[in-house]
C-alpha cells in the first residue's frame, strides 16, 4: 500500500503513466450540456430572488424608518454633546485664563483682607528684593533635610516654555534685566 502511495505522490501529472483520458491526452466526449443549463437556470433564479428580496427590504425600511429631512450642505451647525461639557471652547478658555493670570501678576489686590495680605505686581516685588536683598542663613543654622529631585528624572516638573501656556500674551521686552546682564 505504501508503495502505491509513494508512486502516486512522486509522479507529476505531466509524467502520469495511465492518463484518465486515454492515450491521446484529451476528453473524448463533450461537456454535459444539460448540467450546465441546469446550473445557469438555478443561478438566474437565485439572482432574481435576491434582487426581489432587496427591493422589498428597501421598500419596507423606506416606509417604517424615515431618515428625516436631507442634510443641507450650507448648514454648519455643530451639535454639542450631552452634559457635562467640560471644555466646549478651549481656545477661549485659555485666553480667559491667561488674561486673569496677567491681571493678577501686574496689579495690586487683596489676597486675604482679614489678615492684611496683599498681592503686588511681579516687577515691583523684584525691585523690593533687589533693594532689600534675600534673607541669608547664619553659619550655625543647619540645612533642612528635603528630598531633591534629580535633574532629568521622570519626576522633574516640565515647563511649557519660558513663559508657560500664556507666553504668547506678553511679548518679551528688549530691555529686560536678563538681556541687560547678557550685554554686560
Amino acid at each position: 500500500m505504501t508503495r502505491a502511495l509513494r508512486e502516486s505522490w512522486s509522479i507529476s501529472m505531466a509524467t502520469e503513466r495511465h492518463p484518465k483520458h486515454g492515450e491521446k491526452g484529451y476528453e473524448h466526449s463533450d461537456a454535459n450540456v444539460r448540467s450546465i443549463y441546469h446550473f445557469g437556470v438555478v443561478l438566474a433564479i437565485l439572482i432574481v430572488a435576491v434582487m426581489w428580496a432587496m427591493v422589498h427590504t428597501y421598500n419596507f425600511f423606506a416606509k417604517h424608518e424615515s431618515l428625516g429631512p436631507p442634510a443641507s450642505p450650507f448648514e454648519n451647525q455643530r451639535e454639542l454633546p450631552r452634559q457635562p461639557r467640560l471644555q466646549p471652547n478651549p481656545a477661549i478658555d485659555l485666553k480667559r485664563y491667561c488674561e486673569i493670570e496677567q491681571q493678577q501678576l501686574t496689579t495690586y489686590g487683596w489676597v486675604d483682607k482679614n489678615n492684611g495680605v496683599v498681592r503686588i505686581p511681579v516687577d515691583r516685588a523684584m525691585d523690593i528684593v533687589l533693594d532689600k536683598g534675600l534673607p541669608a542663613r547664619t553659619a550655625s543654622q543647619s540645612m533642612p533635610e528635603t528630598s531633591v529631585t534629580p535633574v532629568g528624572s521622570a519626576m522633574e516638573p516640565r515647563a511649557m516654555g519660558i513663559a508657560g501656556p500664556c507666553g504668547y500674551m506678553v511679548p518679551p521686552s528688549s530691555d529686560s534685566s536678563e538681556s541687560k546682564q547678557r550685554k554686560d
